[in-house]
């Protein structure tokens, strides 16, 4: 009569055998693609049903097939442009203290592109993604406001 340790011992190689040695080939190939660029997809097929076109094997199916799927494409955002317009009532060193504050410059630099939109009427001051341009717009015109001047910026798109 088998002994309750030998039936444990007995159903944990069953075990091993049925389920852990398939899945561990399956990892074997999949590694044997680790250093390809594109993603394996590890699907169950029915031996019975010709393979790689075949549905999805029902539970229990003891063939494993990897299939590749392609890289998606990806492309840059579409860019904005923040542009600041000038007035004739804000304070330059306000519109200094906004480049600093919300495009992150150096005085040296807002000095000169404050400058430039005081001379020319208005200046690129960033190139962002859409999001970004219009929440920087968007918070430049609202702290300009709170502030009591009539400073404003757009926001368009870039060529």
């Amino acid at each position: 009569m088998e002994s309750r340790a030998e039936k444990i011992d007995r159903e944990m190689c069953e075990y091993e055998a049925a389920i852990l040695k398939p899945v561990a080939q399956s990892m074997d190939a999949i590694g044997d693609h680790a250093g390809t660029s594109s993603p394996v997809k590890l699907e169950r097929r029915d031996p019975d049903d010709g393979g790689a076109g075949a549905p999805p094997a029902t539970p229990g199916s003891d063939t494993v097939v990897l299939t590749e799927t392609a890289k998606p494409e990806l492309k840059r955002p579409p860019m904005f442009r923040v542009i600041l317009l000038n007035d004739d009532y804000t304070p330059q060193e306000f519109v200094v203290h906004v480049l600093e504050t919300f495009f992150g410059m150096d005085h040296d630099k807002a000095w000169q592109l404050m400058m430039a939109v005081h001379t020319t009427g208005s200046a690129t001051v960033g190139i962002y993604p859409r999001d970004v341009a219009e929440t920087k717009s968007e918070q430049v015109n609202a702290y300009s406001q709170q502030n009591k001047y009539p400073l404003l910026s757009t926001v368009e798109m870039t060529d």
